[in-house]
């Protein structure tokens, strides 16, 4: 049997021993004061979240995947965060993935037993044809769960850069992974719920590290998102107002120049400020390997 009382992560929180007698009030009171300790936990996880953006950045010029793996709560935000990149930086489908032990069912309803085989996660993995060039990162709050250890140790195997995210110290899935990452969030409000704050912290280190990844590669100017896709009439107005925003044009002329850069934002902000064609600006940045200070630069 295994004893996880030893981790921090299924602790009882002392702020919360009377929890079911507190009022609606006092309950999220009580969640929200610990809920502020989830950054302070990753502070000291930004060296090692910043060197895991620099390897993905590099796996990713080179062919290569952001591959996230995970069980319950922890693949559930893998997915999340995979699905969210496509339209946000216009990237394919397949350069940000998310494996959850179970598979898709495993996103709505639990999977009895799926997350303790190690041997789950590798043919996972092999179905997607991992390469030397793609980075795993293995999630589990609590840091032992068998599937994402099998992932991990199968990617080392292949030559994979590999990263862990946990919030115990010390955690099984930090010896086998390349990187690192605990953020030690503390008890649970509901004890063992790793929902709650582990989950929190687990989800901002994934927005860090996909943002993070995609700004390398040249997905923004400024701050603004300049490779998203307008799969809406909402996604089609920002995208005027990116162009707007960045150039300082009127509506009707980031319209007009959208439409001849064919829709692409990035396109249309060289053509504005570099003032050219947009045959022009598309080899200005192919030359800049698609970012676009350097290439209105250029």
């Amino acid at each position: 049997m295994i004893d996880l009382r030893g981790m921090m992560t299924e602790s009882r929180n002392p702020a919360s021993m009377d929890l079911d007698e507190m009022s609606a009030l006092q309950i999220v009171t009580v969640m929200n004061s610990e809920d502020r300790k989830v950054p302070e936990a990753i502070e000291s996880q930004l060296p090692m979240i910043a060197e895991t953006i620099d390897l993905c950045a590099k796996g990713i010029g080179k062919g290569g995947r952001i591959i996230y793996i995970g069980a319950g709560t922890s693949g559930r935000l893998g997915i999340v965060d995979a699905s969210e990149c496509p339209p946000t930086f216009g990237v394919p489908s397949d350069m940000v993935i998310g494996l959850m032990a179970g598979g898709g069912d495993a996103m709505y309803k639990a999977v009895e037993g799926s997350e303790d085989s190690r041997e789950l996660c590798v043919s996972d993995l092999k179905r997607l044809n991992l390469s030397s060039a793609d980075t795993v990162i293995g999630l589990a709050a609590s840091g032992r769960t068998p599937y994402v250890i099998g992932g991990l140790e199968y990617a080392n195997e292949i030559g994979c850069n590999t990263v862990s995210i946990a919030c115990n110290s010390n955690s099984a899935i930090g010896k086998v992974a390349k990187i690192k990452i605990e953020a030690i969030v503390g008890p649970e409000v509901l004890t063992g719920s790793t929902r709650l704050k582990s989950g929190t912290a687990q989800k901002l280190i994934l927005n860090m590290i996909t943002t993070g990844t995609m700004v390398r590669l040249g997905k923004c100017y400024q701050n603004l998102m300049v490779d998203l896709v307008q799969s809406n009439s909402k996604l089609k107005v920002r995208a005027q107002n990116i162009v707007i925003d960045a150039t300082g044009v009127s509506r009707e002329e980031a319209i007009e120049v959208l439409e001849k850069a064919d829709g692409s934002v990035k396109t249309a902000i060289v053509m504005i400020l570099a003032d050219c064609t947009c045959a022009e600006a598309q080899n200005r940045l192919s030359k800049a390997e698609g970012h676009v200070r350097q290439a209105v630069r250029l």
